[in-house]
């Protein structure tokens, strides 16, 4: 028997979640077997959380799109018993049962060993939002981005994804500017390493300007909306948006193609979901090395499965800062 937290839907199509013990026998088909030690929270677990259940297709269902633990049982070569993974994406927690319980069954395809020196709270601390942000770096990087180039912007700055690249950009040396519409986050995000706070008001007027003044050398967005199509804009010549999200809206608000011809801006969309297993790797060496784990810890908020239906709505209304980190045993 196991605990997990179960979302079930009624007849009249309310949901549910709640603290269950449940046999092993339930556990969907994979070829490892994970005794899971953390989760995390991010947006899509609320929406899989919440009334209606959201991305949730089949019921009795174990969210949590993120885990990570030590194998107890493996069909795979690859994997052995007391090996410590994780894992993030590939709809785990939205079809498939995911890692709000103190055992998981996957695919062994959807697994990456952890890197030495990271621990699984560490691991869960970093969750998809980490992983994203990572990949977001590497993205701009890719496309020339290098500290002394100029200012780099992250926005939605006290969440998951830009809390991680705040903290990653500042070590490696870039001048982070944060944007955040929280003004009670400032000392939270420069401890992080934001050199600069900027309020998200300056940046969500929709402008008729074809172009602005060339300010920033590159920038994490998770929020895209007005705030996306005014810093296309913005940008210096040659330089690159890693979008990542879509808090403001999926329609980009006075954007026009100007930017992108006159000044050679790209616009990298980044996913996290079905990244290929390279990538993956590549990406939990770098966080391994680059994220700093004093930073990180800074980030943590505890939560054990029963504060999950709590802060699913709470990271759905935006009122969750920085990484909430899911000890499932206790």
């Amino acid at each position: 028997m196991f605990k997990a937290l179960v979302v079930e839907k009624d007849e009249d199509g309310k949901t549910r979640a709640g603290v269950q013990e449940l046999d092993e026998s339930r556990l969907l088909q994979g070829e490892v077997t994970v005794a899971v030690e953390y989760s995390t929270l991010n947006y899509k677990d609320g929406l899989c959380i919440g009334p209606g259940g959201g991305l949730v297709r089949n019921y009795p269902h174990v969210p949590g799109i993120d885990f990570a633990g030590v194998v107890e049982d493996s069909a795979d070569p690859r994997y052995a018993p007391g090996d410590r993974v994780v894992l993030t994406g590939w709809r785990v927690g939205e079809s498939h049962w995911g890692g709000y319980a103190q055992k998981a069954r996957v695919a062994a395809d959807w697994l990456v060993p952890l890197p030495e020196g990271l621990t699984t709270r560490a691991a869960m601390a970093v969750g998809t939002a980490g992983f994203t942000a990572m990949l977001a770096v590497m993205a701009l990087e890719d496309h020339g981005l290098k500290p002394g180039d100029g200012p780099v912007l992250v926005t939605g700055a006290a969440g998951g994804v830009g809390s991680v690249a705040t903290a990653i950009l500042a070590k490696l040396g870039h001048e982070v500017v944060a944007v955040t519409g929280r003004p009670e986050t400032e000392s939270y995000l420069r401890d992080l390493g934001a050199a600069r706070i900027l309020p998200r008001e300056e940046l969500t007027e929709v402008t008729k300007k074809p172009l602005e003044s060339e300010t920033w050398a590159g920038c994490v967005d998770s929020v895209a909306g007005a705030m996306l199509g005014r810093i296309l804009k913005q940008m210096k010549y040659r330089t690159s948006v890693a979008a990542v999200g879509l808090a403001g809206g999926a329609v980009i608000e006075g954007a026009l193609i100007t930017p992108f011809i006159l000044r050679g801006v790209n616009l990298l969309g980044i996913d996290s979901v079905l990244r290929p297993q390279q990538d993956r790797l590549r990406a939990w060496n770098r966080i391994a090395t680059d994220l700093p784990m004093d930073k990180l810890e800074a980030m943590i908020r505890p939560a054990v499965l029963a504060d999950l239906p709590a802060l699913g709505a709470d990271i759905l209304k935006g009122r969750v800062q920085g990484r909430v980190v899911v000890d499932v045993n206790a």
